[in-house]
């Protein structure tokens, strides 16, 4: 299992600073976030903040979780993601989905919301940005884009691509599908009260299981859950994160995303190193 951390507060040089910090501590990757207008919540753009990153450290996976294609140019983002891989030596990886609507980057500005419309605008746009990170000239005719032959250059850094992440519901086909055909999943599966949440320890098992048994591709695939967990306390940190280890997940992301979630708070969390186990 690898161990990424989202740094959830600060601005673009705190992030930056903390992405150095965290690859100094032993983590991973460090992982940023897209949003456009949330209520009382300071936001900024994720492929700048990813950038100072990138200038600050040498080893560690970036991404934001998550990028909803749906309210980007499919192109643009191919320039931005495919700019940032070669900045970062090849360590971009894409977290995908449809998004959260409480974001007023989507309706309040007159983005897509029906499910079923940013459903497509993302398969559309996944296809798309694997034609134009190859290199290679590339056409496409789409339902929602369109557009004659053209060639990106430079390809991407990473070959057969930068990976891709995609959030999928469990158990429903198409969702599954989609991220079968990628490079991981960040699951949500319906709790007991029928709300699409966090996917269980049991419905990770369940996922894993299904990735083995469904997916053709021979490539890696992760499965990655976020959660929180003690920094004062490594026995106790690693012990949370040991079933979902076992379960298949692949990836663990410390997610402070509520309660004291300060800068001092994250470079604390950070500095105690990752919940990796002390035989791993």
């Amino acid at each position: 299992m690898r161990y990424g951390f989202i740094i959830t507060g600060g601005d673009p040089r705190t992030a930056a600073e903390l992405a150095r910090e965290a690859e100094d501590a032993g983590w991973d990757g460090v992982f940023t976030w897209d949003g456009i207008a949330i209520a009382d919540v300071p936001s900024y753009d994720p492929w700048v903040t990813m950038a100072a990153m990138a200038m600050r450290t040498e080893r560690v996976r970036l991404g934001a979780v998550l990028t909803p294609p749906s309210r980007r140019r499919p192109w643009k983002l191919a320039r931005e993601t495919m700019t940032l891989d070669h900045l970062s030596n090849g360590r971009l990886v894409l977290p995908v989905g449809l998004g959260a609507l409480d974001d007023a980057g989507f309706g309040a500005v007159g983005e897509a919301t029906d499910r079923a419309t940013r459903a497509a605008l993302l398969d559309e746009s996944l296809a798309i940005l694997e034609g134009l990170w190859s290199g290679r000239p590339f056409a496409f005719e789409g339902a929602h884009y369109r557009f004659p032959e053209m060639t990106f250059l430079p390809p991407s850094v990473q070959r057969p691509r930068i990976p891709i992440w995609v959030a999928a519901a469990w158990p429903a086909p198409k969702s599954m599908a989609r991220a079968l055909r990628y490079d991981g999943i960040l699951p949500n599966a319906p709790g007991p009260n029928g709300q699409m949440g966090e996917a269980s320890v049991a419905q990770v098992g369940e996922i894993a299981a299904y990735v083995r048994e469904h997916r053709t591709a021979t490539t890696p695939f992760d499965i990655v859950v976020q959660g929180v967990t003690p920094a004062d306390d490594p026995g106790a940190a690693a012990a949370a994160v040991q079933p979902w280890r076992e379960a298949g997940a692949t990836w663990w992301i410390e997610a402070m995303w509520t309660g004291d979630n300060s800068v001092d708070a994250l470079r604390r969390r950070i500095a105690a190193g990752p919940p990796r186990p002390s035989s791993a």
